[in-house]
């Protein structure tokens, strides 16, 4: 079986780009996590590589099959100059460790938080994630190996993140579509949510 980390990089750089930074991650019981920087005029994007070596499993599976099962990468988009946002390399490494970590799937519409601001003074703590295919199409592998989706992270403020747990993550989509909401703006107001 190929080494899927070179077909996923491959993937991010002709979607993306060449990376101007990179940093990896590694915790205590888990594959190395790198997150590539990619800089596109005024908009930053984080992209994670390393989450898609393993499928992730069912959490109630006795055995986590090594073979089968969705493979995922994360990718974050922010405009840049407004935030330190540089710093969100740490909780996205720690996001995308989290199917080794705590077992759990990540597909869309999962909230996922990291219980500290993304960056320093960043409004939000969590992300929502959205519908892959848009900005970096699918990687098909092997027929017998599920493709790498790239999972868009849109970060929650606290209200929202309590907001879409109640209503859901279509409803919380529709209300930013709706208020025009522009969701790569690191320092942006939690939408109207009455």
């Amino acid at each position: 079986m190929a080494d899927v980390l070179p077909l996923v990089e491959a993937r991010l750089r002709s979607a993306l780009g060449e990376p101007d930074a990179r940093a990896a991650v590694t915790f205590l019981g888990t594959d190395r996590i790198e997150v590539l920087r990619f800089q596109e005029g005024d908009i930053v994007r984080y992209a994670t590589l390393g989450m898609s070596a393993q499928p992730m499993s069912d959490p109630t599976a006795v055995l986590a099959d090594p073979v089968k099962g969705p493979r995922a990468e994360l990718v974050l988009s922010v405009r840049a100059g407004l935030a330190d946002t540089g710093k969100v390399l740490r909780p996205l490494a720690v996001l995308a460790a989290s199917p080794q970590v705590e077992g759990v799937v990540v597909a869309p519409g999962a909230s996922l938080d990291v219980g500290e601001p993304l960056w320093p003074g960043a409004p939000f703590t969590s992300v929502l994630v959205a519908e892959p295919g848009g900005l970096i199409e699918d990687l098909d592998l092997d027929e017998s190996l599920d493709p790498v989706h790239f999972l868009p992270l849109l970060p929650m403020t606290p209200n929202e993140a309590a907001w879409k747990r109640v209503h859901g993550a279509q409803a919380l989509q529709e209300r930013w579509l709706t208020h025009g909401t522009d969701l790569r703006d690191p320092s942006r107001r939690s939408v109207p949510l009455e």
